[in-house]
């Protein structure tokens, strides 16, 4: 909302709080009548259950008093919503917003748009609502404007999204027009991928305000935004993917047993689709990127061997740039100072992968090795399902395995 009232868009009154004493004072300074959202960075928290049976993230009150209670049942529980899973996220904050009496509620975004190689403009008549469902039961609702990153929007494209959002009245007409332009600046000057405003209000008085938003920026930008990425809240993060990116590695947590270690995005993806195609479900996407230091190798295994859920690590290298018989030597590294104890399956390809194969069998070290990436996934996938077993049965498994 700051942000957003940075760039002269128009937003309603918002205090943030962290204790129901402040969610008090500042539905008081409103009037009373206010509602109180749950600070979770989640779709669907309107329709969403707290684990102590509270329902509904966003909750409307009548006075100062009843947004203390609300704000109390609030923090410090989690909020379970249809994209957070069962676990749910925490809520450490919640919002006071000033309570707006809607005329009518419409749907607009700009995001990124492959199709069109550039921004794209798209609106609807029908906000309040998931533009999801808008789009399968009525797709003639939805509106789209590319814009020309070079020229920039056009007054007659927001001109027609306007009218077919339907600000038709002078007044509404003119303020939706400078939302969208304002919007689309806040969108390239803060290297936004994702600029959502749902909805997208008209007051009864005739105001048009962004009501809500969900606001995505390009973690490339980091080095020119870094007043924007210094608010992110970790406590909404995975934590994993908070220490991979203190260390400078590419890595995404997922819920599957099969941990991963490649260099290179597209490669990573791969491993993952042969992992999945062979039985299995991966634990990560994991990228060391093209340049890795024997510090990220060791980190990204440490990340690994901390994850209850990964039961086998399948490190997959391609040499390029990076040579495998360095690569090598980092991994024995790595797993002689972390002391790693879960089963590790390496395949080794490219630039010295003889090489590399040889110092690693020369380490005596316990390392599975492949050179095709199915048998690599396999074997993964067949260490999982005999450690899986052993589990079922309560069997301690000393895992010297050769498989066939």
């Amino acid at each position: 909302m700051d942000l957003m009232d940075s760039f002269g868009i128009a937003v309603p009154k918002t205090k943030v709080c962290s204790t129901p004493a402040e969610a008090e004072t500042a539905a008081e300074e409103m009037g009373g009548d206010a509602i109180v959202k749950a600070q979770v960075l989640a779709g669907g928290r309107g329709k969403g259950t707290f684990l102590n049976g509270f329902q509904g993230g966003v909750r409307a009150c009548n006075s100062s008093l009843e947004a203390r209670g609300i704000a109390a049942k609030m923090l410090g529980q989690n909020l379970v919503t249809k994209q957070t899973g069962p676990e749910g996220k925490p809520c450490n904050k919640v919002t006071v917003n000033e309570r707006l009496y809607l005329r009518r509620e419409t749907y607009f975004a700009i995001l990124m748009d492959r199709a069109s190689n550039g921004p794209v403009m798209v609106a609807s008549p029908y906000g309040g609502m998931n533009i999801e469902d808008v789009a399968a039961e009525n797709p003639d609702a939805i509106f789209s404007e590319p814009i020309d990153i070079f020229k920039g929007v056009q007054d007659a494209q927001v001109k027609r999204l306007a009218n077919a959002m339907g600000f038709t009245s002078p007044k509404s007409h003119e303020q939706a027009k400078a939302i969208m332009t304002r919007l689309y600046e806040l969108f390239i000057k803060r290297d936004a991928t994702q600029v959502e405003i749902n909805p997208l209000a008209e007051t009864h008085d005739g105001r048009v305000l962004c009501i809500d938003a969900k606001l995505n920026f390009d973690d490339n930008a980091v080095f020119r935004q870094k007043d924007l990425f210094a608010m992110r809240d970790e406590s909404q993060m995975d934590t994993r993917e908070v220490i991979a990116d203190k260390n400078g590695l590419n890595y995404i947590g997922l819920d599957g047993s099969i941990g991963c270690v490649v260099n290179g995005a597209g490669l990573a993806m791969a491993t993952m689709d042969i992992i999945k195609l062979s039985g299995g479900n991966p634990a990560n996407f994991l990228d060391l990127g093209g340049a890795a230091s024997a510090d990220q190798v060791i980190e990204a295994f440490r990340l690994l061997q901390s994850d209850p859920n990964v039961k086998v690590i399948l490190v997959n290298i391609f040499g390029g740039i990076m040579r495998c018989d360095v690569i090598a030597l980092g991994l024995i590294k790595a797993v002689s100072e972390l002391g790693v104890k879960k089963p590790l399956v390496v395949r080794l390809m490219g630039t010295n992968h003889e090489a590399g194969k040889k110092v690693i069998e020369d380490s005596g070290l316990r390392m599975l090795m492949a050179d095709d990436l199915g048998d690599a996934a396999a074997k993964a996938v067949r260490i999982c399902e005999i450690l899986q077993l052993a589990e079922k049965a309560d069997i301690s498994v000393a895992l010297n395995i050769g498989l066939n």
